[in-house]
């Protein structure tokens, strides 16, 4: 189990869960505190073990920016990811768009509520100033809370006493 359905803060964090891969899998089963939550210590052949997590919806975000350099990406991914002491429920990298020639920070961002998304995107902004490079756009990538784009949107433009459920014709609506 990991995540919110993880028993020990060790195992929340799905990538540690995974560590090791289907072939050291194995090994990793016979240390005390690897045993499975449920079922035998041991991998099946050919399906492998499973992991099942209780999360809130993540958001697949990337930020592109306006060069080539994948370097810059990559000390950006490393301010905002908490794993690097950044925000808490962001997992960041840096990457290069080939077919774009465009260096990107890509993230998943397990909490939108505890790490805003907009939080994240000025962060970035303000760290690619360091290094004289803007943002060229943003993307999400499959779907995404409403609320995750709702809150940038308050944020951004400053809505003065905005009620979601009310000034939102489709909340409205749904009652």
């Amino acid at each position: 189990m990991y995540e919110e359905s993880a028993a020990t803060p060790e195992r929340q964090n799905l990538a540690k869960v995974r560590k090791g891969q289907f072939e050291g899998m194995t090994d990793k089963l016979k240390e005390p505190e690897w045993a499975p939550d449920y079922g035998e210590r041991k991998v099946h052949p050919t399906a492998g073990v499973t992991a099942v997590g209780a999360r809130m919806p993540l958001v697949a975000f990337n930020v592109n920016l306006d060069t080539d350099n994948v370097e810059v990406a990559k000390k950006i991914a490393k301010v905002v990811r908490g794993s690097s002491g950044g925000f808490k429920y962001c997992k960041g990298i840096g990457l290069l768009l080939e077919d774009r020639n465009i260096a990107q920070v890509s993230m998943n961002m397990v909490n939108y509520e505890g790490t805003p998304l907009y939080r994240v995107f000025e962060t970035i902004r303000f760290e690619a100033k360091r290094y004289g490079v803007g943002i060229i756009g943003s993307e999400v990538i499959g779907l995404t809370p409403a609320k995750a784009l709702i809150d940038c949107a308050e944020y951004y433009l400053q809505i003065e006493e905005f009620d979601e459920k009310k000034q939102i014709l489709e909340n409205h609506l749904l009652g």
